[in-house]
């Protein structure tokens, strides 16, 4: 298995339409004329975490798939960002962290043991392949998913294609309805 190939372009893609998704929540902030911290601070349950932090552990997690990965340094971001700009700096940072890195850094990395260590204290002992497939996309996935679930919840206008925008690359011509 190509973990290069299956995480690194999946978290570009997927970090890239967040971006694209957070740019349609600072519109409706800005058309509506409210406060940025009102939908950064937007919870879907309040025992869940806000708009703010759900971006911040999608990114890392993109820091914590290079690290166990490839033995990276820790960039995730240590707190969660006040403005948009701050999401912005954040999801860039994370994208260009990852368009950064070989695939060369992967080699190997599918069979080897891993040791993956909460902070609660709970370890799992899995191989590369493992971590991937088990806890590091599903993690991503799942930050990724409660974002667009608050800003849906809090009125932007988001779709399908807001999720999937990476896949407009692929339309074959002529085949867009009304297009």
């Amino acid at each position: 298995m190509d973990l290069h190939a299956l995480t690194v372009p999946t978290y570009v893609q997927m970090l890239k339409g967040l971006t694209g998704q957070l740019a349609k929540g600072e519109a409706l902030v800005a058309e509506e004329g409210s406060a940025a911290q009102d939908l950064l601070g937007a919870r879907l349950a309040p025992d869940m975490f806000p708009l703010s932090t759900q971006v911040r552990y999608a990114c890392t997690q993109a820091s914590e798939v290079l690290r166990y990965l490839t033995g990276a340094e820790p960039f995730a971001p240590a707190e969660d960002a006040a403005d948009f700009d701050g999401l912005r700096a954040q999801l860039a940072d994370a994208i260009a962290r990852l368009e950064a890195t070989p695939a060369s850094a992967f080699d190997g990395v599918a069979s080897r043991e891993i040791t993956v260590t909460l902070p609660n204290g709970i370890v799992f002992d899995v191989t590369g392949e493992q971590f991937v497939r088990d806890w590091a996309l599903p993690q991503f996935y799942f930050h990724l998913s409660m974002a667009y679930a608050i800003l849906r919840h809090k009125g932007v206008a988001l779709g399908k294609p807001d999720w999937v925008s990476h896949m407009f690359a692929y339309i074959r011509p002529g085949t867009l309805p009304g297009g």
